[in-house]
């Protein structure tokens, strides 16, 4: 998979007792997996986004243009 430029957003939820991940560069839903740890959250939002990336390519929909950080 190519690298990825993608913001992947983790926020712990008291409310899930545990991490939730998301891609605020991807319309839809906000939190799109979850970790007990913050590892295992990582591990788990790089695996979705990499199924996110998949299923637009297999749909022929375009990526969303990522935002990137420019220093000042």
């Amino acid at each position: 998979m190519t690298k990825f430029k993608y913001q992947i957003l983790i926020q712990w939820s008291d409310e899930d007792n545990c991490f939730l991940v998301g891609f605020p560069d991807f319309p839809g839903q906000r939190w799109r997996t979850h970790g007990d740890t913050y590892e295992e959250a990582f591990a788990n939002g790089t695996e979705a986004l990499e199924s996110l990336i998949l299923a637009y390519e297999a749909t022929g929909e375009p990526l969303p243009a990522p935002k990137i950080y420019k220093a000042a």
